[in-house]
């Protein structure tokens, strides 16, 4: 990866100033009307229902310190990586230098695209994502162009403080659901889907299941519980068939990286129970973890008890054989060994093969996952045990 000066305090490139138009006046708008014509990241798309509903509505600037989900109305200075924002509908918008955001402070992990952590102060900053982050790039990696360069005009808040994505969220982490013992009182069979890394395939192996255990007739909830905030991944989900949708945005986390580990696994878990839970129950539950298994919040979920008594299933996206032989072996150190392994690497028949010879689980090509005859067979044996269990109760 490429570093970037951490003691800069200005992004790497200096923008240069925006003509004011001849003959119009410079004066700021009345917020509620920049609101208005401002674009809104994915990130923030449960803000604009608060916004109507909030009294005393104001910016916080100076030496307010950012927190992690609190909103920002941000000027773009300078184009770089990302050069549309994704819009609350998932519409890329084109982004113009002199453009006003409302977007999400928080840290970024993306191997293949930035290290990005939270700014202290309300400097010129950058667009991390595209769902909406406003955040400090640190390093990036080689292939990628500079950071689109951001300045913060202030923290929105109301009568009742900054505003946050947490209050305007229509869930709620559960505090200390990681530390209760037991399963919870549903009992719907949960699929978890882990990889080597940042695009190995999860999210198009999770699409794919869901789409396969639709066709045969099953209801699907689906979930991403760790991340950076973007709408591809809720709307493919939605677009594969399931019948319910969320993600770590929808409890009020812009990202995940850097939670503490207590944070990461109340998170996860009140995830799974609001997907499993409600009127209309799945009869299975896919949740997606982001990037691979030695990242941190990863790595510290996969270690933790609640996850073993969650979840029961867990399904491998791997680049290459390589990745898969390793990741396999990592996942049954800690006490889990995969229901299938598929991913990018199934898109190469000869690594398939390669797999194929090196690793016990099944190794089944990403798209056949969407085929009833194949899909279902792979959780026939979960549906039996909960129907036990449910049987047990009853009795």
């Amino acid at each position: 990866m490429t570093t970037i000066d951490r003691s800069a305090a200005a992004p790497a490139r200096t923008a240069q100033p925006i003509p004011a138009p001849v003959g119009v006046d410079q004066a700021p708008a009345p917020l509620r009307t920049r609101l208005e014509r401002a674009k809104f990241a994915y990130s923030t798309r449960t803000v604009p229902a608060h916004l109507r509903r909030a009294e005393q509505l104001r910016l916080l600037t100076g030496d307010h310190t950012p927190q992690a989900g609190q909103v920002v109305l941000a000027r773009v200075d300078e184009i770089g990586q990302h050069k549309r924002i994704e819009s609350p509908a998932s519409r890329r918008r084109t982004l113009f230098p002199g453009d006003e955001i409302v977007v999400a402070y928080g840290s970024r992990y993306a191997a293949d695209q930035f290290l990005a952590v939270l700014p202290t102060d309300l400097r010129p900053c950058h667009l991390a994502a595209a769902g909406g982050l406003a955040s400090l790039v640190v390093d990036r990696h080689a292939a990628i162009d500079e950071p689109t360069a951001i300045t913060p005009i202030g923290v929105l808040a109301d009568e009742h403080g900054p505003i946050s994505l947490e209050r305007t969220s229509a869930h709620r982490v559960l505090p200390g659901i990681g530390e209760r013992a037991g399963r919870p009182g549903h009992r719907v069979p949960v699929i978890a889907v882990l990889g080597t890394s940042m695009n190995s395939g999860k999210t198009t192996l999770l699409a794919q299941l869901a789409h396969g255990l639709v066709a045969a007739g099953l209801e699907v909830a689906a979930g991403k519980a760790t991340g950076t905030g973007a709408g591809n991944d809720h709307g493919l989900f939605v677009d594969a068939g399931a019948q319910r949708v969320l993600d770590f945005t929808d409890f009020g986390h812009p990202s995940t990286f850097r939670l503490d580990a207590a944070s990461t696994r109340d998170l996860f878990l009140s995830m799974v129970d609001e997907l499993a839970g409600g009127a209309r129950r799945p009869d299975v539950v896919l949740v997606e973890i982001a990037d691979g298994l030695f990242q941190g919040e990863t790595a510290e979920l996969l270690r933790h008890p609640a996850f073993t008594e969650v979840v029961d299933a867990v399904a491998f996206a791997a680049s290459d054989a390589l990745g898969a032989v390793g990741g396999v072996a990592a996942l049954q150190d800690l006490g889990h060994v995969p229901t299938l392994v598929s991913g990018l690497l199934t898109a190469s028949p000869l690594a398939t093969a390669e797999a194929r010879r090196a690793i016990e689980a099944p190794v089944v090509p990403t798209l056949d996952l969407s085929r009833p005859e194949i899909a279902l067979p792979l959780v026939a044996e979960l549906l039996a045990e909960g129907e036990r269990e449910e049987a047990g109760r009853a009795s």
